[in-house]
């Protein structure tokens, strides 16, 4: 299998599956299957789990390796490129959880930087020196957040992707101009994943990757999104701040998890999708659930 970073399609979608749970609160396969069925046929086929808005951080490490099992089959079965997410506090466990996910074939891995305390200089050398070091056969996407506590700046890229060539892409949500322009234009070697508004502005400078949120709501205008041109990226922001602005509504004081806004996002075309999410934190309501999708613009209503 090539490189994951050389051999992504010139405008590359990146989506997440989220974690269906039933009522007692198990790994719902069958759910999962269809979902990620659903994805890799009518959007791409470059999808990973276990990002925060997959459940990354509050998954057992039986329930981890079921899911990720689960999800390479779909490698074979609807011709996914997965991509295994890895989260913990804990670097000796990100490194067993990299060494499992190995095991069962994955080469391509997505990892954010421990959160209890922010990163200096030397533990971020380290950081990356027990991941994208330690599996010189493998190939990394970090995904830079805030919530990690240090966000990484081209500088910092700049030095790390020079001691791991195996560090390839970097997502993030991230809408400054100015920032983006530092990140998609000096570092040729990494390909960015920018969520819809800060795409609008990256697809301005160079050929970045959606992380695909919002858009997901309609496949059809998600790769018009992408494949069209500025002008028409221009024209659908308006919509794509209804529904940003409705999602923060209907969210007040309900519940806060990405997850539970990824897994609306999804269910909107796909009723049988549950919206639970793992305690402690709180999933989304069924009437809030239905207040956004009744606030959708027309244009992005499938159905």
């Amino acid at each position: 299998m090539p490189p994951w970073g050389t051999d992504l399609p010139p405008l590359p979608i990146l989506a997440t599956a989220v974690v269906p749970w039933t009522a007692g609160l198990e790994f719902d396969e069958e759910r999962f299957r269809r979902e990620v069925e659903a994805i890799a046929l009518g959007l791409t086929r470059h999808i990973y789990i276990f990002g925060t808005a997959g459940e990354g951080y509050a998954v057992s490490e039986a329930q981890f390796d079921r899911i990720a099992s689960a999800f390479w089959k779909c490698r074979g079965d609807f011709g996914v490129r997965p991509m295994l997410g890895v989260i913990s506090l804990s670097l000796p466990t990100i490194v067993d959880r990299i060494d499992r996910g190995r095991a069962l074939g994955y080469r391509e891995f997505q990892i954010s930087l421990p959160s209890w305390g922010a990163l200096n200089d030397r533990e971020l050398d380290r950081f990356f020196a027990d991941t994208c070091g330690r599996f010189p056969d493998c190939h990394f996407l970090h995904y830079n957040l805030a919530r990690s506590r240090r966000l990484l700046t081209a500088a910092d890229y700049r030095r790390l992707s020079a001691a791991h060539p195996n560090l390839v892409a970097v997502k993030m949500s991230l809408s400054d101009p100015e920032q983006i322009r530092d990140l998609v234009t000096t570092l040729p070697g990494i390909r960015f994943f920018l969520t819809e508004f800060g795409y609008i502005e990256g697809r301005k400078l160079a050929s970045c990757g959606l992380l695909i949120s919002l858009a997901s709501v309609n496949y059809a205008l998600a790769r018009e999104f992408v494949e069209g041109d500025d002008a028409v990226r221009a024209r659908m922001a308006p919509d794509l701040k209804v529904m940003m602005d409705s999602l923060i509504g209907v969210s007040k004081d309900k519940f806060h998890m990405d997850g539970a806004y990824d897994k609306m996002l999804f269910r909107v075309n796909h009723p049988w999708f549950p919206l639970r999410m793992l305690p402690p934190y709180e999933s989304a309501p069924e009437e809030a659930f239905q207040a956004f999708r009744s606030a959708l613009p027309a244009r992005w209503k499938t159905a």
